[in-house]
């Protein structure tokens, strides 16, 4: 069964930092492109970043640019989100998923796979 399973989440002071996991499982993930989303309650989900498995090439959303870094463990089958210098906008169900398209990714378009998210919430 393919999967993605996301853990991490808490909650955490503004300015604090949480890395989020993703386990990949099922199959192999080389040719596809990872994402990480969020959805903040009553707002639409959003694209945070997006990492290509295999040659770690990277995209995120300005928001996050310089506070957020996306990475891959190829061994472990796993993917990370390191969060940095959190605000509280930045509370939100945070969710993983996979595509065989960057753009797809990015663009936040009918992704093939996705996880069922953990919860981030940054306090004032």
């Amino acid at each position: 069964q393919v999967r993605l399973v996301e853990s991490g989440g808490g909650l955490v002071q503004t300015g604090g930092s949480l890395r989020l996991s993703c386990a990949a499982s099922g199959r192999t993930f080389s040719s596809y492109t990872m994402g990480w989303f969020r959805q903040a309650p009553g707002k639409k989900r959003e694209f945070v970043a997006a990492i290509e498995w295999n040659f770690g090439y990277t995209s995120y959303a300005d928001s996050m640019t310089g506070r957020f870094t996306a990475s891959v463990d190829n061994v472990m089958n796993t993917l990370y989100l390191q969060m940095n210098s959190l605000k509280p906008e930045d509370t939100a169900v945070y969710y993983c998923a996979a595509d065989r398209s960057f753009r797809t990714v990015v663009e936040n378009k009918n992704l093939e796979l996705w996880g069922q998210g953990t919860l981030v919430t940054v306090s004032s």
